[in-house]
C-alpha cells in the first residue's frame, strides 16, 4: 500500500491556488533535455519483511571492520568504544536537543559543550577551542580562511604530508573564495622542506601531524620559520589518540589546531557523521569560527554557562561573513566527552600507548617479510609499506583472504605512478596478537 497523503481534489485545489494549470506547469523553467522522459526504473515495492531481507544481503556482502582482521586508517580509525557511551548519548534530553539559543533551559547542553571544549584545548596544548565543527577536514579549510583574515594574506602552503582530502577541501575553498593554495607534492619519506616556500605573500603553513604517510616530526622550527615571515602555522592531527603520547602541538608553536575527533566515542560508520576540533590562541579567538561556550556566575553568584561567541547570524551577511559553518556537531562532541571523561588523562595516555606499542609490533613483523620496506623513522599507530608492486592489488588479494590489510596510497593519488606500491596500515588496541600474525602470512602468501 503507498502512502500518498494528498488526493486528486487536493492537487487540483493546490494548482487552482498558484494559477498553474498542471504539475508538470512548475519544472517550465527545466530544460526539457534534462527532465526524464518516464519514471526511473525501480524495483516494484515490498512488504516490510521483505525489505529487511534485501538490506541484511546487501549487508552480507560487505566485509566489515568488526568481522574480520582490519588494518586501515588513513583517516579514520577503530577503536574500542565502552558501551556506556551510546547509552548516555541516547538519553532523549541529549539526543533531541538542538541549539542552545535560550541558556536559562539549556544549561546541561553548554555545560558538556564547556567541558568538550575544555578538553580539546588541554589536549591539543592550545588556550581555547570552540564547540565543535562538521569534520577535520572541513576544519582545516575554516582554520586556513581564519589565517587568511588574521594576516590580511591569501596564499596558504599545504604539506605533502597533509591528508588529501584535507588538500582538496582547502583547494576547493580557495578556488571559490579567492584565495590560493599552493600544495606541495606527496611528501612520502618526509624529507620536505616548508620553512624555505614561506614567502612575505603566506598566511600560513598547514601540516599534518601524524603526517598522512605515517611519520611524525616537530614542528618548533617550523613554527619559528613561519612567524618570522609574519604567517601562521596550521597543525592538523587526524588520529586525536596520537595526542595522549605526542607532543601537542601547542607546545610545538602552533596557532591554529584541527583535527578529526572520530577515534574518541565515535564508530566508523563508513565515512561518517564525524566530528571537527578546532582550538587556537586565545588573542585569535575573534577570528575563529562556530561557536564558543564560556563559563558565568548568575544573579545569585551560580555557576552557569552561556554562548560566549556566536556566529549563528553570519548566513546573512553572507559574503562578509568570518565563517558559514555556524552550528556544530553537538551530539558526536558529546560522545568524544564521554569516552575521554571515562578514560581520564592516565587512562588517555595508556590508550596512546598501546596503539603506538600494537603498531611497533605490526611493523616489526611485517618489516622482516622479504619484498616488503617499512618507509618510517618514526609514527604513532600508521605507517607506509612499500611493496614493491601495486598495493591495490595486493589488498584485493588480501580481502579475498578475508583480511582488510590496509588502503593503498594510490586510491587518494590515482595519477601518481610513484605511489601506486605503497600501502598504509595501522593498528589500534582493538588488533590483537593473532590478528598481526594472520596479516603477516596472507602478506607473504600475496607477495
Amino acid at each position: 500500500m503507498r502512502y500518498l497523503p494528498l488526493t486528486e481534489t487536493d492537487r487540483r485545489a493546490m494548482l487552482q491556488a498558484i494559477g498553474v494549470p498542471s504539475i508538470d506547469s512548475l519544472y517550465r523553467d527545466v530544460p526539457a533535455a534534462v527532465r526524464l522522459k518516464a519514471p526511473v526504473e525501480l524495483p516494484h515495492h515490498l512488504g516490510e519483511l521483505e525489505v529487511e531481507r534485501e538490506f541484511q544481503a546487501y549487508a552480507a556482502a560487505n566485509l566489515g571492520t568488526s568481522s574480520v582482521p582490519a588494518f586501515l586508517g588513513a583517516g579514520a580509525y577503530r577503536h574500542h568504544i565502552p558501551a556506556s557511551v551510546d547509552h548516555l548519548i541516547q538519553r532523549g534530553e541529549f539526543l533531541t536537543s538542538y541549539t542552545p539559543y535560550q541558556p536559562e533551559v539549556s544549561q546541561g547542553t553548554l555545560q558538556y559543550l564547556f567541558e568538550f571544549q575544555t578538553q580539546v584545548a588541554l589536549i591539543t596544548g592550545m588556550e581555547v577551542a570552540n564547540a565543535s565543527m562538521y569534520d577535520g577536514a572541513s576544519a582545516c579549510a575554516e582554520a586556513v580562511a581564519m589565517a587568511n583574515r588574521l594576516t590580511g594574506r591569501t596564499k596558504a602552503i599545504l604539506s605533502g604530508g597533509l591528508h588529501p582530502h584535507y588538500r582538496e577541501i582547502c583547494a576547493t575553498r580557495a578556488r571559490w573564495a579567492g584565495w590560493e593554495a599552493v600544495a606541495a607534492e606527496p611528501d612520502a619519506l618526509a624529507r620536505e622542506d616548508l620553512a624555505g616556500a614561506i614567502d612575505d605573500k603566506t598566511s600560513c603553513v598547514v601540516v599534518g601531524s601524524p603526517s598522512f604517510f605515517g611519520h611524525l616530526r616537530n614542528y618548533s622550527a617550523l613554527a619559528n620559520a613561519c612567524h618570522a615571515k609574519g604567517a601562521l602555522l596550521v597543525v592538523a592531527v587526524t588520529e586525536v589518540v596520537s595526542l595522549g603520547l605526542v607532543k601537542p602541538p601547542g607546545e610545538m608553536g602552533a596557532d591554529i589546531v584541527v583535527a578529526e575527533g572520530q577515534s574518541l566515542g565515535i564508530p566508523l560508520s563508513f565515512g561518517g557523521p564525524y566530528l571537527g576540533l578546532f582550538a587556537a590562541r586565545e588573542k585569535f579567538v575573534r577570528q575563529m569560527p562556530g561557536r564558543l561556550c564560556g563559563e558565568t556566575l548568575d544573579l545569585e553568584g551560580k555557576r552557569g554557562w552561556v554562548l560566549t561567541l556566536s556566529t549563528r547570524e553570519q548566513h546573512i551577511r553572507r559574503e562578509r561573513a568570518t565563517s558559514n559553518i555556524c552550528t556544530n556537531s553537538s551530539l558526536c562532541a558529546l560522545a568524544f566527552t564521554i569516552h575521554l571523561t571515562l578514560l581520564g588523562e592516565a587512562g588517555f595516555a595508556r590508550l596512546a600507548a598501546l596503539n603506538h606499542a600494537r603498531a611497533v609490533e605490526l611493523a616489526e613483523r611485517l618489516g622482516a617479510i622479504k619484498g616488503i620496506e617499512v618507509l618510517n623513522q618514526s609514527f604513532f599507530n600508521e605507517f607506509t609499506l612499500k611493496l614493491g608492486k601495486p598495493a591495490a592489488e595486493v589488498v584485493e588479494a588480501l580481502a579475498a583472504r578475508r583480511i582488510l590489510g590496509g588502503v593503498p596510497v594510490s586510491r587518494f593519488y590515482p595519477d601518481t605512478p610513484a605511489l601506486a606500491d605503497l600501502l598504509l596500515v595501522a593498528a589500534s588496541e582493538m588488533n590483537t596478537e593473532a590478528e598481526i600474525a594472520a596479516l603477516a602470512a596472507a602478506l607473504e602468501e600475496v607477495l
